[in-house]
């Protein structure tokens, strides 16, 4: 959440941020936030006063006692009895202003960055980079002409059906819609993908974690999910815990109320799970087949790093992410997204999009965020500076590198050929062939 230091150096650039995300009532919300600070800075204040004068009276019990002015001396005891009082109720007002202050710093989002695109929605997203001639951006790599769209292709719950790769049915029988059951050479495809992931991923750096799949509220609020997501998260009403939606929950959460020195930083860790989303409110032809999913694999790169690295630890995230992209030999592009179609609690964020030639269309397969000391602030996550000793908070960063899904549906759409579906070079010796026949 935000920190009342943010708030009280720069008020009105806080608004405008809030504003450039959509936040409604942003002005109105931090006017409240600072008056609740004020109640509680004023009843703090008047306690430091009652228990000095507690102290001063409390010290000449003693010399009355001493004189032998017992009537003073117990008149002053019960003096000190009214102060204790007073300073109680004075306690129960702070804790009242500062709990109402933390519910409420809860409900407010993250302030983007200054380089984030003004704009409302999806269509505002700004195109930086892409490997496909003319979608915008700085053209990279060597894909050789515009995407195909050629109608003959097959989109990729038809391939599953062709190949038995899928069986999207089946997973309706036992749970429902969104559950697809992988078979035979789809199952394969995804083990061969997962391990290519992890094995990139421990190529860069990273230490591999295997966290467990739920989480307590307190990780959910620790990282944002809650209370923006409740709705969209599955939840354990018994045990009151939630089924992830990524690794990101867990992972990130290890570092809940640490300190850490500043020689641990950057902390790179990654984690293979399933993660499990509600997906309310999804409908219609963009949610077929692998499109939208209830549950499915996902590889999470996660980061603690300090503010002054985190910009840099950012960029190597979205090197790392499009290299995955690059040789998985897929068309991409990556977006800077507008304040509106940003999630709540980054700072800053990219989108990477793969192009279904069999759909027409572009596909989510990352998000890669920076969260400033959003994320940190609430999970206490801070570190101790080298130099001089002190404490401060520590940014967090992560991204999906990558989700399985739109990754599936785009390599059996894209590489369909007269033989099967060829499998890239690069994941070719973990899946052990180089075709899907």
């Amino acid at each position: 959440m935000l920190t009342l230091k943010q708030i009280y150096d720069d008020k009105a650039k806080v608004i405008a941020g809030l504003n450039k995300k959509h936040f409604s009532g942003a002005a109105e919300a931090i006017d409240e936030v600072l008056r609740l600070d004020g109640e509680r800075k004023a009843a703090q204040q008047e306690k430091d006063a009652a228990a000095a004068q507690m102290n001063q009276i409390s010290k000449s019990i003693g010399m009355l006692m001493a004189k032998g002015q017992r009537a003073e001396a117990e008149a002053a005891k019960a003096q000190t009895g009214d102060l204790k009082a007073k300073i109680a109720e004075y306690d129960e007002k702070m804790a009242a202003a500062e709990e109402a202050q933390t519910k409420l710093l809860l409900t407010i989002p993250n302030v983007p960055y200054d380089i984030v695109p003004e704009g409302a929605a999806a269509e505002d997203n700004l195109v930086v980079k892409s490997n496909v001639p003319h979608h915008g951006g700085d053209t990279v790599g060597t894909w050789v002409g515009e995407v195909n769209n050629d109608e003959a292709k097959l989109p990729h719950w038809e391939l599953a059906k062709k190949y038995n790769l899928i069986d999207f049915d089946l997973g309706v029988k036992i749970s429902g819609a969104g559950f697809p059951v992988y078979i035979g050479q789809g199952a394969r495809l995804q083990r061969a993908l997962i391990n290519f992931f992890l094995a990139e991923a421990n190529k860069a750096g990273y230490t591999e974690i295997m966290p467990p799949t739920v989480v307590n509220a307190a990780s959910g609020y620790g990282t944002g999910q809650l209370p923006d997501k409740e709705g969209q998260m599955y939840h354990c009403e018994v045990d009151d815990l939630y089924l992830i939606p990524t690794a990101e929950v867990p992972v990130t959460n290890l570092y809940r109320d640490v300190i850490l020195d500043e020689a641990q930083l950057p902390i790179k860790n990654c984690a293979y799970t399933e993660c499990f989303r509600r997906e309310a409110g999804s409908y219609g032809k963009d949610v077929r087949g692998l499109n939208r999913l209830h549950e499915f694999s996902k590889i999470e790169i996660v980061r603690i790093d300090t503010p002054e690295h985190s910009d840099a630890s950012h960029k190597e995230m979205l090197e790392h992410v499009e290299g995955l992209l690059q040789k998985l030999e897929l068309p991409y592009r990556i977006l800077r997204l507008s304040g509106g179609d940003m999630s709540f609690t980054a700072a800053l964020c990219y989108d990477f999009e793969v192009y279904s030639e069999a759909q027409h269309r572009w596909l989510e397969v990352s998000s890669t965020s920076n969260f400033d000391t959003y994320q940190a602030n609430r999970l206490k996550c801070r570190y101790r500076r080298a130099e001089d000793k002190k404490v401060a908070l520590c940014h967090t960063l992560n991204g999906s590198a990558l989700a399985l899904p739109r990754i599936v549906a785009a390599l059996l759409e894209n590489n369909q050929c007269e033989e099967g579906i060829r499998i890239p070079k690069a994941l070719q010796p973990f899946f052990g062939d180089d075709m899907i026949r």
